[in-house]
């Protein structure tokens, strides 16, 4: 069955999958590394990995062809594109395989930056065009799947 993974600690669009999950009637699992509140619904399963990094193994051991994983997080996102599920970012930014290596090394700029003091501070704040870009981009690719994996699972 298709399923949305979330990697929900820092996730400002939790309440936007549980909209979509509840539209297409699709598992959800909520993976964070302490407990926090999800709807109490069948479709919702929270999942707690605590430890560094735990989440994260555990969304990329899941998640495969025909998931969608949302994450803000890059090496997760190229970890789950590796294993051809389909990854969003909260701001609705696809993860593809062609941008993703640039990703990675802009990542590993920015970090650098940081350490050296040069760039402060993290990303822009979300805005509702930003939560309304992703709850259409999160539409597309559950349409996107249903139609390419609907009769596989």
């Amino acid at each position: 069955m298709l399923t949305i993974y979330v990697d929900a600690d820092a996730c400002p669009v939790k309440q936007e999958v549980y909209r979509v999950a509840r539209r297409y009637q699709m598992p959800v699992k909520v993976v964070a590394n302490a407990p926090l509140r999800v709807p109490a619904e069948t479709l919702v399963e929270l999942v707690v990995c605590p430890g560094f990094g735990a989440a994260d193994d555990w969304i990329a051991g899941q998640a495969g062809r025909g998931d969608i994983v949302i994450t803000a997080d890059i090496p997760l996102a190229a970890r789950c594109l590796a294993k051809e599920a389909r990854v969003l970012g909260p701001k609705g930014h696809p993860f593809t395989e062609n941008e993703i290596g640039s990703a990675l090394a802009m990542r590993e700029l920015m970090d650098e930056l940081r350490q050296g003091g040069t760039v402060t501070g993290g990303p822009a704040p979300m805005t509702p065009k930003d939560r309304s870009r992703f709850l259409a981009k999160l539409d597309e690719a559950v349409n996107a799947l249903r139609r390419a994996h609907g009769s596989e699972r």
